[in-house]
């Protein structure tokens, strides 16, 4: 079978009036809320009677764990003007597509605002040093690759939107706060709704032109990323955060990659030509290769727990 194969301004085209629709669901969805409702300024006040005193670790209620992926996630949200213009040129401002771009943007913003309020009032992380990050993470920018395009940037934000969802939510449990965990949980809500709306366009287009989507969806997993791999600190909190369960392998494969492959119906479709099918083949080879690579994570976390767990034992 052959399949089509599109130019970005074509199919921004045909996939326009599946963008109005999910522009629409979405808007039905999403309940608007006030950053400022869930942070607790009471806990600022008190330290402001401190009179200006330094940061100190003893501050922050936060685990080392938590505070690695507070830290994180939240100088992830900040490069929000990155991924604007990231979906900006890969989309159109015109139409649908405008709209959309302005809302995601508008709600992405509230993200960073409230997880900085709390970080900030809670004493949760060093501020100096959080702002001192930002700085040199969003002059780095981001971007999805050299050969990007409209399907390879909306399905790679239908992946980051999920594995953020899920990052956001574990945080939220992780923080051992009620006020953190009802903060993240909202949060978490609207990244949901966010990677419906890219997830249900990627399907679209898989239905209009199966082997060119089914190309920009490969290589993106075999090439993925979070946004936040460029920022200071990365790899060290990443560990931490891996470790500690709020998102490692495990999740990305059977919390992330797995369910949207399933929602695609990648491996029952019968319309893709040659391409396809052998792109199919290569995403088969890539799901089991994650797997075992996640297996050999958890064996060697598992190791590393029990190694702890005897040094804790002698020491006693």
């Amino acid at each position: 079978m052959a399949s089509r194969e599109l130019t970005d301004v074509q199919l921004l085209h045909e996939l326009e009036e599946f963008a109005e629709a999910e522009v629409e669901r979405h808007l039905s969805m999403a309940k608007d809320w006030h950053p400022h409702d869930y942070v607790p300024w009471d806990e600022g006040r008190n330290f402001a009677a401190l009179g200006g005193v330094d940061w100190d670790p003893e501050q922050s209620r936060l685990s080392d764990a938590a505070k690695a992926a507070m830290f994180t996630n939240l100088l992830t949200e900040d490069n929000l003007p990155s991924y604007h213009r990231e979906i900006a040129e890969n989309f159109s401002l015109d139409g649908a597509w405008g709209t959309w771009v302005g809302r995601w943007t508008a709600e992405e913003a509230r993200h960073s605002i409230v997880m900085r309020d709390y970080l900030v009032v809670t004493r949760g992380v060093d501020p100096v040093a959080l702002e001192e990050a930002r700085m040199t993470h969003m002059t780095h920018g981001f971007g999805v690759g050299e050969q990007n395009s409209m399907l390879r940037s909306v399905s790679y934000v239908t992946f980051q939107e999920l594995a953020t969802r899920v990052s956001h939510r574990n945080t939220g449990k992780a923080c051992g706060d009620p006020i953190a965990d009802r903060m993240l949980a909202r949060v978490a809500a609207d990244e949901n709704l966010h990677m419906m709306f890219y997830r249900n366009i990627v399907g679209a287009a898989l239905d209009i032109a199966p082997d060119q989507a089914m190309r920009a969806v490969v290589e993106i997993l075999e090439n993925f990323a979070m946004p936040g791999y460029s920022m200071p600190g990365f790899r060290r909190n990443a560990v931490l955060i891996a470790k500690s369960g709020i998102y490692d392998l495990r999740q990305h494969l059977d919390e992330v990659v797995l369910p949207v492959i399933r929602k695609w119906n990648i491996f029952g479709r019968n319309d893709f030509g040659a391409e396809g099918e052998a792109l199919r083949d290569r995403l088969d080879a890539y799901l089991t290769d994650l797997e075992g690579k996640t297996k050999r994570f958890e064996e060697s976390r598992d190791r590393a727990f029990e190694r702890e767990a005897a040094r804790g034992i002698a020491a006693r």
